[in-house]
């Protein structure tokens, strides 16, 4: 099916096959390209994508950390979201928003600071034969050896192709020792997040995050914070010694994709109840909001 959709590439809006970009383009060569994977949800009125400003305002900011000049406002961005996906037309799927260097560069620094922009649109199952892990069991998740990456090393709130090296290894490490996810500590040995999944720990009824600082400015992640705020459970973000693994009644990950996944095992741990209370009710929160059935958060949602 991928060849069936289109593509909005540096202004214009082409075919898959045609939206090409030199093997020696900076971006793939090191690794320079930003990007955001953004959700869209089908309701009611149709397609709407979730928190689209937020999206495209860490879009902007990545390119900000990184000193690249983007080629289109605000505005813009959103439009042509929106329009790609009226071309492609899916009621639901995922969005891919890159921002790269084209230009044919074997320095390590690109020839100009101005990018360009593609926006992708697709189904996974449907073009990728790729599906989501929605299990109810829950995955296994374990401490990898693998540190996050330290802010004082390069900007780890940069969605940037290059600092995802980080979560690959630590996912590689994961399925090597037959767990499905890893859990990554920061440099002072504190919980930081997953491979490229938010984490939350609930005890005692309490929603608990590790703060930010160490890791990605994760919309998903502020997202179920104000939600669960709203529903009167109590929240905390802030630093998580890995004990609290130990004493959490139940663990999830967050994402775009799987907005709660939950956690059956950690390590040698197994969970007791999976999801657990909070989990469920986050997750049925969750599913009313993106399919435009909560009018509370309404406002969350732009319409393609």
């Amino acid at each position: 099916m991928l060849n069936e959709r289109v593509v909005y590439l540096n202004g214009e809006y082409r075919s898959w096959d045609e939206a090409n970009v030199h093997i020696m383009s900076h971006s793939f060569g090191r690794g320079s390209a930003i990007f955001e994977v953004i959700g869209f949800h089908e309701t009611p009125a149709g397609p709407a994508v979730f928190r689209l400003d937020e999206y495209v305002t860490r879009f902007r900011k990545s390119a900000s950390l990184l000193e690249m000049e983007p080629p289109l406002t605000t505005g813009e961005l959103h439009e042509a979201v929106l329009e790609t996906i009226r071309r492609n037309g899916l009621k639901s799927g995922v969005i891919k928003m890159m921002g790269f260097y084209p230009e044919i560069v074997f320095s390590i620094l690109p020839s100009r600071k101005r990018f360009q922009v593609a926006i992708l649109v697709l189904d996974p199952a449907e073009d990728l034969g790729e599906t989501t892990q929605t299990d109810e069991r829950g995955v296994t998740a374990f401490v990898s050896r693998w540190r996050r990456l330290d802010p004082q090393t390069v900007p780890i709130e940069a969605k940037v192709a290059a600092n995802y090296m980080n979560g690959i290894v630590a996912r590689t490490e994961a399925r090597n020792l037959g767990f499905d996810y890893a859990i990554l500590l920061d440099t002072q040995g504190c919980l930081a997040e997953g491979g490229t999944e938010s984490l939350f720990l609930v005890r005692e009824g309490r929603l608990l995050t590790p703060s930010l600082g160490t890791i990605l400015n994760s919309i998903t992640r502020k997202t179920l914070l104000t939600v669960a705020e709203t529903m009167g459970i109590g929240t905390f973000a802030g630093r998580l010694d890995p004990g609290a693994l130990n004493e959490a009644e139940e663990i999830f990950f967050s994402g775009t994709v799987n907005k709660l996944l939950p956690v059956r095992q950690v390590g040698e741990r197994i969970l007791e109840e999976v999801p657990g209370p909070v989990t469920r009710r986050l997750s049925e929160r969750m599913a009313a909001i993106t399919s435009g059935r909560d009018a509370q958060f309404q406002g969350w949602l732009f319409p393609a």
